[in-house]
């Protein structure tokens, strides 16, 4: 009886867990649907050279957090037009990247992501120096600590470090600037668009504008991409997709430990939290991973919220495929809608100014 005793217990508990950790309805913000940037029929050859890549990618993938990282390095390894600066950021590894004629005083703050395990500056090279030559801004992007040797918590810290850090210091040292822009994919994602949420709570200055690649914004993994795209999404689908199968207290549990705080946070699920007053937004991601609803219900919840938000979708594309450009056209088209993006803004920062004279 006793063994039986404690099976209920437990089950019970992680009912609790389920309970606990749920998340709010957010299915309201499912539609509308933003339409495709092109259609399927017009996506290039290129991406098919992508895809078995990351098949091999995926292969030769192990238990050992080290190798998988340079893994990912080798496999996103590009060769760059950029000066790369090492730099201290409060105690967190950084780099600025600088593309020939970047101005030092606009800034952006990119936050690679990696499920907040695998990822670097140096593997997501390409990504800052292409939005550091398309926008002409000057990018520091950090290596903020990670998943299993930290908690994500401790990414937060680093990530909210490196943002008020921007604002003080530049490319040449020591430099004020009102003009920071903040940046990230996937988990990176999910870091940029806490932390401006955190920026405001704590009435700290605010970002001239956000860009999301394939951001993570529920990690309760409530979305209906999650599982309807369990088979498209070949980045994600692979590993993230097993963990769909587990009951939801076990995984509850599990991601309170590694992650340091409840799933359901708002800051670790910026959807769940207040999307008022947040700076521009510009979200990229694919119809077809499993991340797609993060993005659809987060830039509908943050219109409804009264926020100045671009959502643009692509048909098929692998997640954040913008960093297996050069060889991919869609990559360079997404490049070029940031750096639209961020100029938009940085006209819109300058039109007080051009008034007054």
């Amino acid at each position: 009886m006793l063994f039986f005793d404690l099976i209920i217990v437990v089950l019970i508990f992680l009912v609790y867990l389920s309970w606990k950790y749920r998340p709010a309805d957010h299915s309201q913000f499912d539609l509308p649907l933003e339409p495709l940037i092109k259609a399927s029929s017009e996506v290039s050859s290129q991406h098919a050279d992508v895809l078995v890549r990351l098949t091999q990618f995926h292969s030769e993938a192990t238990f050992n957090v080290k190798k998988n990282r340079q893994k990912l390095e080798d496999l996103f390894a590009r060769e760059i037009d950029a000066d790369i600066t090492p730099v201290d950021v409060n105690g967190v590894s950084a780099e600025w990247v600088m593309a020939p004629g970047a101005d030092p005083d606009q800034r952006l703050l990119y936050i690679h992501g990696g499920a907040f395990i695998i990822g670097s500056a140096r593997s997501h090279r390409y990504i800052t120096s292409e939005i550091s030559r398309t926008a002409g801004v000057a990018v520091l992007s950090i290596n903020y600590r990670m998943q299993p040797e930290f908690k994500t918590t401790d990414c937060h810290e680093d990530t909210r470090l490196a943002y008020s850090w921007i604002f003080e210091n530049g490319p040449k040292g020591k430099s004020p600037s009102d003009i920071v822009f903040v940046a990230g994919d996937s988990a990176g994602g999910n870091l940029g668009l806490s932390i401006v949420a955190w920026a405001r709570d704590k009435q700290l200055p605010k970002a001239s504008g956000v860009i999301g690649l394939a951001p993570l914004t529920d990690a309760t993994l409530s979305g209906p991409s999650w599982r309807a795209n369990r088979h498209s999404d070949p980045v994600l689908g692979p590993a993230i997709g097993k963990l769909l199968g587990i009951p939801k207290g076990i995984l509850s549990l599990v991601s309170r430990y590694t992650t340091g705080a409840p799933v359901n946070d708002h800051y670790i699920s910026p959807l769940l939290g207040d999307l008022s007053n947040l700076p521009p937004i510009l979200l990229q991601v694919s119809r077809d991973e499993m991340l797609f609803s993060d993005s659809q219900r987060y830039a509908n919840k943050a219109k409804a919220a009264g926020g100045d938000v671009t959502l643009q979708v692509w048909p098929t594309m692998v997640h954040v495929f913008q960093v297996f450009g050069p060889e991919l056209p869609e990559a360079a088209e997404a490049f070029s809608r940031i750096a639209a993006f961020i100029k938009l803004q940085l006209s819109r920062a300058q039109a007080p100014l051009d008034n007054s004279v």
